[in-house]
């Protein structure tokens, strides 16, 4: 008996301590990709300013030569082409990649919660006459209409960078809600309730003390939707 009860501390010491390395490889390893998201950043960062630095010089060479003189329609596509390919460099350092095709140009948007990569959505936009979606793969309940309204034919860059972050905090929640619902269902009384957008959340739990069992009412409410976490949490005991 004393051997065998032995035996289990050993096993359980054992697996604790495998557990514990684990963890403290995937500490490591979310701190370098922490790091390399911010190297990459700052990459971003310098290429933007590289990008806007060149059209500022570009356009005050094309000033310089006529001021009344007004660029060719070919100058014109040339000058997009060559900044589409600009930024398909800069956004390709912070998950949103791109080629450019016949008719315009394919961008990819990449997502990802704390290290994990999750979803990637596409965009195919037109450049002539000017730029429009031709088609996407983003959800219905993603404000991406109003985006372009807003951004489209004025700052793309804006554009993608707002689209993206719609698109990285919805998968946030979601993934956030499946790991809740996974990992802590022998908690959870029933079925944790969420919405298309993953901005509402609601679930019920117990509490169980001596003989008595509390039952409490969760409700999570994520009211910036380019934010992964909650901006209202309300606990009730029902």
């Amino acid at each position: 008996g004393v051997f065998a009860h032995l035996e289990l501390l050993e096993a359980r010491a054992y697996e604790a301590a495998v557990k514990q390395e684990e963890m403290e490889q995937q500490e490591e390893k979310l701190a370098r990709l922490k790091a390399r998201v911010q190297e990459l950043r700052l990459q971003r960062d310098k290429l933007r300013a590289k990008v806007d630095l060149q059209q500022k010089e570009q356009l005050g060479k094309e000033g310089a030569v006529s001021n009344a003189a007004q660029p060719s329609a070919r100058a014109v596509l040339e000058w997009k082409i060559k900044t589409l390919k600009a930024m398909l460099q800069i956004f390709y350092l912070t998950g949103i990649s791109g080629k450019l095709s016949k008719r315009g140009v394919c961008f990819c948007i990449s997502t990802a919660y704390e290290g994990t990569y999750l979803d990637s959505y596409h965009l195919d936009l037109l450049t002539k006459p000017e730029v429009q979606i031709y088609r996407h793969s983003v959800p219905i309940f993603i404000p991406l209409q109003q985006i372009a309204k807003k951004y489209l034919q004025t700052d793309i860059r804006r554009f993608l960078s707002v689209l993206s972050d719609h698109l990285n905090a919805y998968v946030g929640r979601r993934y956030q809600a499946d790991q809740l619902q996974e990992h802590f269902s022998g908690q959870i009384k029933g079925t944790l309730q969420r919405n298309s957008l993953c901005n509402l959340l609601v679930f019920n739990y117990n509490v169980s003390s001596e003989s008595k069992t509390f039952p409490f009412n969760v409700r999570l409410l994520y009211g910036d939707p380019c934010c992964s976490l909650p901006t209202e949490v309300v606990i009730s005991c029902t």
